[in-house]
């Protein structure tokens, strides 16, 4: 039995709910692994697959990744969830909330300011014991997490959280009726936020890979270059929400995080990059292609060494050039 073509119009094409069976933990042994859990790792080592490739690139030693990951990542989904949960305290410290509950990472429930702070902070403490440069490491990691970012957000679906308001959009995401909040019991489909980030942290990965291979950014501009990507974006997804969040006046408090974090990026990349050709004689600044990695005592003054992708630049040059290290 053929179907018309106008009947096949008429069927909108929204995004079913995952089936409720995915949040049930797979056994692995004495183990139990959640779904959500397993979206974060393989976007971790999606993460440390790419960072690993740019740090080599780099000049880099591949094994100081894994020395330096071996910091960051516990120090992130810590400072990840520390944020969730002061964001938002409801669900934990709230009227029938559950404090027990703020364990519960497997439930979902990450906020990327705080990974970021204290995932930047182990990489720090990585990058001191391993004796390499940290805004070096920063620049090779930045697109990996964003990616890393993206992938996660398929655990928000499985989950069936942090969507939109209603909404009647062909692309509309379905959520079963247990998991819709008070007041939207009658809505059936949401925007669904977790594509709309995912899309987005996907393209503006390959944004700034693609401007760092054309205009061999630097010391720290890349990281900063990944900071105004992510804001830019989650300024106005964060306004699509529904969930429960603090407010600080006519916005959620994320809204004000990302404002404030914004403004600093933007303000980190162009200072830097004022700061770097202050320094840094315009023929020398093709040799930071590679940028140096290894440690600098001195960040004020931070030779660049000859590479293989300047054999152009003349060695007298290049002796005289310098890269900060902020």
């Amino acid at each position: 039995m053929m179907v018309s073509a106008m009947t096949l119009l008429s069927v909108p094409a929204t995004i079913p709910s995952p089936p409720v069976d995915w949040q049930v933990p797979l056994t692995l042994g004495p183990f139990s692994v959640h779904t959500y859990a397993l979206v974060i790792l393989v976007g971790i080592a999606v993460a440390l697959w790419l960072t690993t490739r740019r740090w080599v690139e780099r000049g880099g030693n591949s094994d100081a990744v894994a020395d330096i990951a071996i910091w960051a990542i516990p120090l992130g989904i810590l400072g990840g969830r520390l944020y969730h949960v002061i964001s938002t305290p409801g669900p934990y410290f709230g009227a029938g909330g559950n404090p027990w509950a703020a364990f519960r990472i497997w439930e979902g429930g990450l906020g990327i300011w705080g990974a970021v702070a204290l995932g930047a902070l182990g990489a720090w403490i990585g990058c001191r014991r391993a004796g390499v440069s940290f805004t070096a490491f920063l620049d090779s990691a930045a697109p990996g997490v964003l990616i890393a970012q993206a992938i996660g957000r398929l655990g928000n679906y499985v989950n069936q959280e942090l969507f939109g308001g209603p909404t009647d959009l062909p692309w509309g995401l379905h959520v079963d009726p247990q998991f819709r909040p008070t007041g939207y019991e009658d809505f059936a489909y949401f925007h669904p936020t977790f594509l709309y980030e995912l899309i987005w942290n996907l393209l503006g990965a390959a944004l700034i890979l693609y401007l760092d291979r054309r205009l061999h950014l630097w010391g720290g501009r890349v990281f900063w270059l990944y900071v105004a990507v992510y804001t830019t974006g989650r300024l106005w997804i964060e306004n699509v929400r529904i969930d429960t969040a603090v407010h600080v006046g006519p916005f959620r408090i994320n809204v004000w995080v990302s404002i404030a974090v914004l403004t600093l990026s933007l303000a980190m990349f162009w200072w830097l990059g004022r700061r770097q050709r202050a320094v840094v004689p315009a023929p020398s600044r093709h040799a930071l292609a590679a940028v140096q990695v290894e440690y600098i005592e001195d960040d004020a003054e931070a030779p660049v060494e000859p590479s293989d992708d300047a054999a152009a630049v003349s060695t007298d040059t290049e002796a005289k050039a310098t890269a900060p290290e902020p």
